[in-house]
């Protein structure tokens, strides 16, 4: 299947300038047509077949450039889905300016937490598909009802702790990679805390075995992690309390903090912090990319076999996963 992209840029209306813009890559299904407009401009339309499409939000990590996600994108997109990725540079932080997924930071204290969402970049995102349903290349084409978060490491927690049907009855489903729901020390929570989540829609969490950014981490949540996949196995046994049978907790042996991302960046972000992965990383991003995929086509997309394919996952001893479990 080809796919495209276009970019676009939207105001944060209770943002400052300079860090008041979100700059947009959406990627979507194509059909190549031939026309004037497709060979003179390379404005190709989408594959109006599979429409409507559902959407993917992404959330990056903190200085992690949404560029390093765009294999997955497309990977995604040639299942049918449209796939929004974003750049947002902000002062998240006092004196820090960063990449950022959009977290705000006064819903993590323990006076506000699960009141509102934390990913502050959500409802700006939301609008901005609603301007795209009315005008251009996907116009009229988008299932606005059913949209997924996404997102990796800070990125993937504010997917995960956003994914609220109270605050967003169009959010379906969410999947994190490197993330968990450890609570800091520094805003007021007891040594070794680990939040809820809303369980209301389907989730998946992922991480790596070699997750050094993780592991070296703990101090700030009071804690020694037994290993890099602690959190992320705590906050799937602690912080989700549903048992509908469409929670997934995936831990894939010798991935790293950074097996999300190809190519990586490494003037930025956290890597001096990461172990190195173990197991060939493209086999890792495709294991990924798969699960990702199967997990809302069987959840989201309700296709029969691909809850079939997903589950067998469960009872395989695939060597590229450590564990994983349903509930």
């Amino acid at each position: 299947m080809s796919v495209r992209a276009f970019f676009h840029a939207t105001k944060v209306e209770d943002a400052f300038s300079p860090y008041d813009t979100i700059h947009l890559k959406v990627f979507y299904p194509a059909q190549i047509s031939g026309t004037n407009q497709e060979q003179n401009m390379g404005i190709v339309p989408a594959n109006s077949q599979l429409a409507p499409f559902k959407v993917v939000i992404f959330f990056n990590g903190i200085n992690c450039g949404p560029e390093i996600y765009q294999w997955l994108a497309v990977k995604l997109a040639e299942r049918g889905l449209v796939v929004v990725t974003f750049s947002w540079v902000a002062q998240n932080l006092p004196g820090m300016v960063s990449l950022t997924p959009g977290v705000d930071i006064k819903m993590l204290n323990p006076n506000s937490f699960g009141s509102r969402p934390t990913a502050s970049a959500l409802p700006t995102l939301l609008a901005e598909l609603e301007r795209l349903q009315s005008q251009g290349i996907l116009a009229g084409l988008l299932n606005l009802q059913h949209i997924i978060l996404g997102g990796h490491s800070a990125g993937g927690r504010v997917a995960i702790e956003s994914a609220n049907p109270q605050f967003f009855p169009q959010v379906v489903a969410a999947f994190a990679y490197g993330a968990h729901t450890a609570a800091g020390l520094q805003i007021g929570y007891p040594s070794g805390t680990i939040l809820p989540l809303p369980n209301a829609v389907p989730l998946m969490l992922i991480g790596g075995t070699c997750d050094g950014v993780i592991f070296q981490s703990s101090y700030r949540y009071g804690v020694n992690w037994e290993d890099p996949t602690t959190p992320i196995v705590r906050t799937f046994k602690e912080a989700i309390s549903s048992h509908r049978g469409d929670n997934y907790l995936l831990l894939l042996e010798g991935a790293n903090h950074f097996s999300i991302g190809y190519p990586l960046d490494f003037t930025t972000n956290s890597h001096v912090l990461d172990l190195p992965a173990t197991q060939p990383e493209e086999q890792l991003r495709n294991l990924m990319a798969e699960t990702i995929g199967l997990f809302i086509d069987a959840h989201i997309c309700h296709q029969q076999t691909a809850l079939e394919t997903l589950n067998q996952h469960l009872v395989s001893n695939h060597p590229l996963i450590a564990l994983f479990e349903r509930k």
